[in-house]
This record gives structure tokens, sequence and C-alpha cells, in this order.
């Protein structure tokens, strides 16, 4: 019992040290694959497709600044004032997730969140994801700062099949580099962002373009990324 006992106690202090470790070195070192990339890679094979993985990391000075200000108004409008999580939004979709148990579930996952998500662990609903997806993103607003939370974010999220991060989907979808987006642009790729699978920024439908137009005039009221003197 005793020899267990010892063991589980060194699995939880590696566990610790390596996540630490792993989020202190990922503060400065670019993050050139995620969990989420390798999945769908899986997946491709799985489905007969030919492998499609598009990803280039680029700076965050290197990204328009409008995109920032895009993906704040589409999905995290309080991202410089909360620690990670906003609870006002987690009881609001408590609440309205309770009410209509039949429709689609609204979720009020933060940037910070969601960037914990794409950079340390897999998608899915378990609580056990969750779980480790509330500590990552602890750690990550204990280390990290907003503007590298926002750099990460940008250059690890799926932006369409295959395609992740900024740089990628300029590239693909409007034939430019991210650095170079419009803010039409910027809104177009953030509008997408609920699921970039589905929805596409280079053939929006009309709702999408709905989608853009009220990102486009809620950026307006978001507080932006402090400016570099």
């Amino acid at each position: 019992m005793k020899f267990l006992k010892n063991i589980l106690k060194w699995i939880v202090v590696a566990f610790f040290a390596s996540t630490i470790l792993a989020v202190v070195a990922l503060r400065f070192v670019p993050v050139y694959f995620t969990p989420l990339m390798f999945i769908r890679c899986y997946q491709q094979i799985g489905e007969g497709k030919d492998l499609k993985l598009k990803h280039h990391w680029v700076a965050l000075d290197k990204i328009s600044p409008s995109l920032p200000q895009a993906v704040m108004a589409s999905e995290d409008a309080k991202f410089m004032q909360h620690h990670g999580f906003d609870f006002k939004a987690i009881e609001k979709a408590a609440k309205r997730n309770s009410k209509h148990p039949k429709k689609r579930k609204l979720g009020a996952s933060t940037i910070s969140q969601q960037t914990a998500k794409n950079v340390f662990l897999w998608p899915g609903r378990s609580w056990v994801r969750k779980g480790f997806e509330v500590y990552f993103t602890a750690l990550i607003e204990m280390m990290w700062s907003k503007e590298r939370i926002m750099e990460v974010y940008l250059n690890s999220i799926e932006m369409g099949d295959g395609i992740y991060g900024a740089e990628a989907v300029a590239a693909e979808h409007f034939g430019t580099t991210a650095e170079n987006l419009t803010k039409g642009q910027c809104a177009l790729i953030a509008a997408t962002l609920p699921n970039p699978r589905k929805f596409s920024s280079k053939d929006p439908s009309g709702y999408m373009l709905k989608r853009k137009a009220r990102i486009l005039r809620e950026m307006k009221y978001v507080e932006g990324l402090p400016k570099k003197p």
C-alpha cells in the first residue's frame, strides 16, 4: 500500500512539474503544433482525404491589430478585464441551457480557456477535460501576459478545414498576410470561429455576412490590446 502511495505521489509531482514547465516554456517558444492538428490529420487519413495542415507562426506585431479586436468582439468582449473566466457569461449560459435543454448549448469559454484547450488538451465536453482546461487556463493567466495569450490564440486556433492561425487563413482565403488583413476580413474570420469547419471566411454565406456586420459594430466598444510605445 505504501509503495502505491509513493507511486501516486510521484505521478502527481511529475504532472504538476511537467505542466508548469511546459507553460513556462511556451511563454517564450512559438507553438508550432497542437493536439488538435494531429487529431485532424488522423481524421483526414481515416476519411481517405489528402492531408492538409496549413500553419505558419507569426509574432503578434505581424498580425493586423483589427484581428484581436474582432475575435474579442465575437468571442470574449471582457478578455482584457477577466482573469481567465467570465463568471457572468458562465451564469447566463447555464441559465439559458437549463431553460432550453433541447436547443444548441450556449458556451461561455473565454479566449484564455480556448487557448488552454487548443494548446494543451483535446476536443471534448467531458468533466475530466473541462477540469484540465480550468487548470491550464489558470496557469497561463498567471504566467503569460494577455498579449501572449492572444498571440498564441491567433496562431493556434482552427480557422478552416486544415487551416490554423491568422497567417494561414490570410494566405489561403484572402491571398494576403496576417499583417495586411483588412478590418472587414478580420471581422469575417472572427465570424466563423464558432464552427470554422462549417462556416467559411472564403465563401461566406448571408448568415456569415450578417455576423461580420455585427462584429464590425461591436469592435468599436472592445478594449484593445495595449499599443507598444
